[in-house]
């Protein structure tokens, strides 16, 4: 699913006109990567959390040339955490039930 999907299926179920859904949904993400590049979490009840995270430094590799070694610094990653209901529908999935790009 796409942005572009997602705010048309919205502006179906709700008779809204797509360019005002599209503004909500942009602002919404907008707001999302605000908070995130600020530092903090943003968490949403039963939909699941973007939490900051700090990676470890380690020691990488060239693919290209294993005996290469590189050092990868400390960084802050985001990681998204499913919420109960998010979790418990992915669960019933099956392997065969996911969709290949």
């Amino acid at each position: 699913m796409t942005k572009r999907d997602l705010v048309v299926r919205i502006a179906h179920q709700t008779d809204l006109h797509q360019q005002d859904v599209m503004e909500v949904v942009q602002r919404t993400l907008d707001i999302i990567t605000n908070e995130v590049g600020a530092g903090r979490n943003v968490e949403f009840r039963n939909f699941g959390v973007f939490q900051l995270t700090k990676r470890r430094p380690r020691t990488g590799r060239n693919p290209k040339k294993p005996d290469d070694t590189v050092r990868i610094p400390e960084r802050v990653a985001v990681k998204f955490k499913p919420g109960r209901i998010m979790k418990q529908k992915v669960d019933k999935l099956k392997p065969e039930d996911i969709e290949k790009d």
